[in-house]
């Protein structure tokens, strides 16, 4: 079976299983939607025959089987449960890290007979076998016995994250996974600290209640993982667990639990692990004419350029070179069109992750979603998956109350979250509102002065919509945040470096009791960005065009507690110096310098330079590895001359 045959089954499953979820979703909250229960049944079908014509003979099993349980619903001879649903997503979810491992390495290395026989068992005995199942299913830990050769202990793990890009979330997904499996009896640093990043490469836990195989497995489940080893308390190491032996720790669990199995789909549909990156893109046949159409000018131009070098024709050569800058500027924007892709690629999976962590924590909520069809560059859509996906789990977790508490304070029992995307010329608008607990402006000035975020002569002078934005510094989040404001904090650090790094904006405004919402700008393709150059002692520095308001010679500037200050159409604004910040030495070459007065949009402050050189239009390549995250650089561009010049972040400067 060739490579193309297997990548295009891949694609279309995916998409299948996409459409599958989301009229799961709407049968559940309508179980009379006669339209959404065709739809499921036409694609279970299509899905089982796609899976046997390739060969796939387990996965089309268990397709099968969920597609007679699919029909004894449509049948009516079974009422849509929670229960059932959650038997059925169960299934697609198994579907789902089928057609992962087959996109991997070609070939089914996931267990599908354990579910296949479960769903076999409740068409049998009917909904109450899946009420039994979930019951056994939430009491695991009482009702199963490990085999006799295993022992349930406590174990010593460390655990290595490499070097993560989100160390905050990557924390808080190897805890939820070991919680969901063990009894997490301690982490050093605490688990607070986890979840916010606060740790170098990697952490320490102690897990008890369950067995080296069964913990190790659930390790190998966690994608951040790089690396963990696994030690019996006060024994030697019993092995590690890294990204080599997740294949064979799937494939050793054990047969006859489906427990264990089902944790791991259920990280993959509630947005547990990281986001796939878009391997594929569908493109116009309209598009690949005008791109052919393109080559072929760039060559004849190449050609007419070479002749007119070789014959010393400066004249005929800088014609050409004109035809050449316009064949280019064609070229790139036929070729930026053809990298754009629908929001729904990726979003489409939010319903069913909404759904499954409200289903987890007893809440009720009305999940909706508007701009499906915007299309966004490959590259930005899938670095803003994981950041959005976070936000939700955010708005679910921290933002949107239990019932009983939104009836106490006069609201609706059940929730409400929308996901909207807009565009505007060159930028698409993403917003996330929910109408839960809201933030508390006053506790976040607190913190912020607190753990010397800002000045308390800056946040004075700051609005609230300016404050709200504070939960995005990196130095803000502690566990006291978590509890006093919402937990907004946790890893919000992450959504915000990861957005600049695209070249957008975020920010949040929230009402107290009334909700949040946290809104995205991003372009709607990898930008070439126009870089002011500023001199700082004998360093070089670009700041984004676009963050500056006004650059002018240096204005009184007044002392407020010990802070120094610029007032400007009655708005003050801190100064920050650049030398100081940057820690250049020598002082500065040009009387008091210049300023540089930020849009109050980005921040309100005004940065002191020594001088203002020159604009360009710059790629600004973002810092990756160890220097990724750092206060005050957004990345670096590459000049003409061949020199690199940092690029400036004017919000976490």
């Amino acid at each position: 079976m060739t490579e193309e045959y297997v990548q295009a089954f891949v694609h279309e499953s995916e998409e299948q299983l996409t459409d599958l979820n989301n009229s799961l979703l709407a049968l559940e909250s309508d179980p009379d939607d006669r339209e959404a229960m065709d739809d499921i049944f036409r694609t279970a079908h299509t899905l089982k025959g796609n899976f046997g014509a390739m060969g796939y003979d387990d996965a089309s099993d268990l397709a099968h089987a969920i597609e007679d349980l699919l029909d004894e619903l449509r049948e009516g001879e079974m009422a849509v449960t929670p229960e059932v649903m959650d038997l059925v997503f169960a299934g697609v979810d198994r579907l789902e890290l089928a057609v992962e491992s087959i996109d991997e390495d070609g070939t089914v290395d996931v267990e599908t007979a354990d579910l296949e026989d479960d769903i076999r068992t409740v068409i049998e005995e009917g909904a109450a076998g899946a009420e039994s199942d979930d019951a056994e299913s939430d009491d695991a830990e009482a009702d199963t016995e490990p085999p006799d050769d295993a022992q349930v202990d406590t174990f010593e793990v460390t655990v290595d994250v490499g070097e993560s890009e989100m160390k905050g979330v990557d924390g808080m997904l190897v805890l939820e996974a070991v919680r969901e499996e063990a009894d997490l009896v301690s982490t050093t640093p605490d688990p607070d600290a986890v979840e916010d990043g606060e740790y170098e490469d990697g952490f320490d836990l102690v897990v008890a209640s369950t067995t080296a195989d069964e913990l190790r497995s659930t390790l190998d489940r966690v994608s951040a993982i790089e690396d963990a080893a696994i030690a019996q308390a006060g024994a030697e190491s019993n092995g590690a667990a890294g990204d080599e032996g997740s294949d064979a720790a799937a494939a050793d669990a054990d047969d006859d639990d489906a427990t264990d199995a089902a944790a791991a789909t259920d990280d993959a549909a509630s947005g547990n692990g990281s986001s796939r990156e878009i391997s594929s893109v569908r493109v116009d046949v309209d598009q690949l004419d005008d791109l052919h159409g393109l080559v072929e000018q760039l060559v004849t131009s190449r050609i007419k350029l070479r002749r007119a070098v070789d014959d010393g024709d400066v004249g005929s050569a800088t014609d050409t070179l004109g035809e050449l800058d316009k064949i280019t500027g064609n070229l790139q924007n036929t070729v930026m069109d053809m990298r754009l892709i629908p929001m729904r690629k990726v979003i489409s999976k939010f319903p069913r992750l909404v759904r499954d962590l409200a289903r987890d924590q007893g809440k009720e909520i009305d999940f909706r979603m508007e701009g499906e069809d915007i299309e966004l560059d490959r590259t930005i859509l899938t670095e803003i998956s994981d950041p959005l996906m976070h936000i939700l789990r955010n708005a679910v977790d921290h933002g949107i109350e239990p019932p009983a508490e939104r009836e106490a304070a006069g609201k609706d029992r059940e929730g409400t979250i929308e996901l909207r995307a807009s565009r505007e010329r060159d930028h698409v608008t993403v917003t996330v509102e929910d109408d839960g607990r809201g933030l508390d402006v006053d506790e976040l000035r607190r913190k912020a002065a607190e753990k010397g975020v800002r000045s308390e002569a800056e946040l004075d002078s700051m609005e609230d919509s300016e404050v709200y934005d504070l939960v995005f510094h990196p130095g803000f989040s502690t566990a006291d945040e978590v509890t006093d404001v919402s937990g907004r904090g946790v890893g919000m650090d992450v959504v915000h470096s990861t957005v600049k790094q695209l070249d957008g904006s975020v920010n949040v405004e929230s009402e107290e009791g009334e909700g949040t919402t946290v809104t995205l700008r991003l372009p709607v393709t990898v930008a070439i960005v126009k870089v002011l150059f500023v001199e700082v002692g004998d360093e070089e520095y670009g700041v984004p065009i676009k963050n500056i308001d006004e650059v002018s010679r240096v204005p009184e500037i007044r002392t407020i507690n010990e802070e120094p200050m610029i007032e400007h159409d009655g708005d003050i604004y801190p100064v920050v110096d650049l030398a100081d910040e940057l820690d250049v030495p020598g002082e500065t070459r040009n009387g008091d310098g210049m300023l540089l007065r930020i849009r109050k949009s980005e921040r309100r402050a005004a940065l002191r330079c020594d001088s203002v050189n020159k604009q360009e239009e710059v790629v600004v390549k973002p810092l990756e590895g160890v220097l990724s995250g750092i206060p005050g650089l957004s990345g670096t561009a590459v000049l003409g001359d061949g020199n690199i010049v940092p690029i400036l972040d004017v919000v976490t400067l």
